[in-house]
């Protein structure tokens, strides 16, 4: 998902994003980012999903989704979540083995669902700010906590245990182009100053993802909002 940036603007951004005091060398990382991109991965993305029949690419996704399980569960462990962890695990059994290897979400059918963990969302559980915006050379937009997880997802991840360097090399390419393929029909929807635009909307993604979705009290849903006949009276009346 990182790879999927466009070409950075040089222009001035006039409103500093206190989130990202990293600015100018981000922008540095980003366009390095972009160009292996435009060069590489995206032609090979494109080729990929139009030879590749959308059943095939669906169970490519699941099976690497599938994987991912094992990560979720044990970092649902550490962040005290024992439902999601029980979810995760049921997920990865039932589609380990009814799904064929996960490459059908058989658990999905079944409605076991639950949420993705890794360990930067653990540390931001355990109360470590996530620190300012990163982005990484090859692996894109990132935080310091994010960053500083990267280890540990990277070794709860099945994978990384493949001894044969051929095979391991190549499962994970087939991910990341995978991944790549499905982001190229989203491109479309980037808007005005691109490296802004990606920077604010995972920066949001992640921190809902790390909130488990909460974005704070609705006053309308709190009992101290209280409201009269008469209040209503005033406004239509204006």
């Amino acid at each position: 998902m990182s790879l999927a940036s466009g070409c950075a603007s040089t222009s001035e951004v006039d409103e500093r994003n206190p989130d990202d005091p990293w600015e100018g060398f981000n922008r540095s990382v980003f366009t390095f980012n972009d160009a292996i991109d435009r060069a590489v991965l995206k032609p090979v993305s494109r080729g990929y999903r139009a030879i590749t029949p959308q059943p095939v690419q669906t169970g490519v996704g699941n099976f690497f989704s599938n994987l991912g399980e094992i990560r979720t569960a044990l970092n649902s462990v550490l962040q005290g979540k024992p439902g999601n962890a029980g979810i995760a695990t049921s997920r990865f059994l039932i589609n380990s083995t009814v799904g064929i290897g996960g490459l059908w979400d058989f658990a999905t059918h079944m409605e076991i669902t639950g949420r993705d963990e890794d360990f930067g969302q653990t540390l931001g559980a355990w109360g470590l700010d996530s620190g300012p915006y990163l982005v990484l050379p090859l692996l894109g937009p990132s935080t310091l906590r994010d960053t500083a997880g990267m280890p540990v997802d990277m070794v709860t991840y099945p994978t990384y245990y493949i001894e044969d360097d051929a095979v391991r090399y190549s499962l994970t390419a087939l991910r990341i182009i995978d991944a790549r393929a499905g982001l190229l029909d989203q491109e479309d929807m980037i808007r005005g100053d691109r490296y802004s635009f990606i920077r604010d909307a995972w920066l949001q993604q992640r921190r809902f993802e790390v909130s488990d979705g909460e974005m704070g009290d609705d006053p309308f849903a709190s009992d101290d909002f209280e409201f009269s006949d008469d209040d209503f009276d005033d406004a239509f009346s204006e």
